[in-house]
């Protein structure tokens, strides 16, 4: 849905799924909180302006980015409808950054292809804050925004 010359948070709202009768659980990495907050605050808001019920949206806090694969499982257990899973990983000065990011992103892949419920990669996997910080709600738009968007067209599928 983004590219360079589009806003993470721009949408055809039309095009939208309804999500009346769906559940969402949306895990939240604890780490890079002032990146994760952001994003999942539009991820909710987002749902909820789309007829999800807030009873229908529960927040499940994880320490890290690591530990979202764990948090999604944990929640496709519960037979949620559609799981977001929340982080940032900012490059550093080491090759965590890869390992991390490489991890969280195999295993969310693998989550969606052995489970029922789909696992929606909303992980910035960002050089620096400033571009963690413009798509958290900055000038790239808000990458929560586009994440509930995808979770409710798979939810719907």
């Amino acid at each position: 849905m983004a590219t360079d010359d589009h806003s993470l948070s721009h949408y055809d709202r039309s095009k939208v799924p309804d999500g009346k009768n769906l559940r969402f659980a949306l895990v939240v990495s604890a780490w890079n909180e002032v990146i994760t907050t952001p994003l999942f605050q539009a991820a909710r808001d987002t749902l909820i302006d789309h007829n999800v019920l807030e009873k229908n949206i529960v927040r499940i806090d994880v320490p890290g980015g690591f530990e979202l694969i764990f948090g999604a499982r944990h929640a496709q257990e519960k037979d949620f409808d559609a799981i977001i899973a929340i982080g940032c990983v900012i490059q550093g000065e080491t090759r965590h950054f890869e390992f991390i990011s490489n991890a969280i992103a195999q295993g969310i892949k693998d989550l969606n292809l052995n489970n029922k419920s789909p696992v929606i990669f909303c992980v910035l996997t960002d050089d620096n804050l400033e571009q963690s910080k413009a798509r958290s709600g900055g000038d790239k738009g808000n990458k929560g925004v586009e994440a509930a968007v995808t979770a409710l067209h798979m939810a719907s599928l």
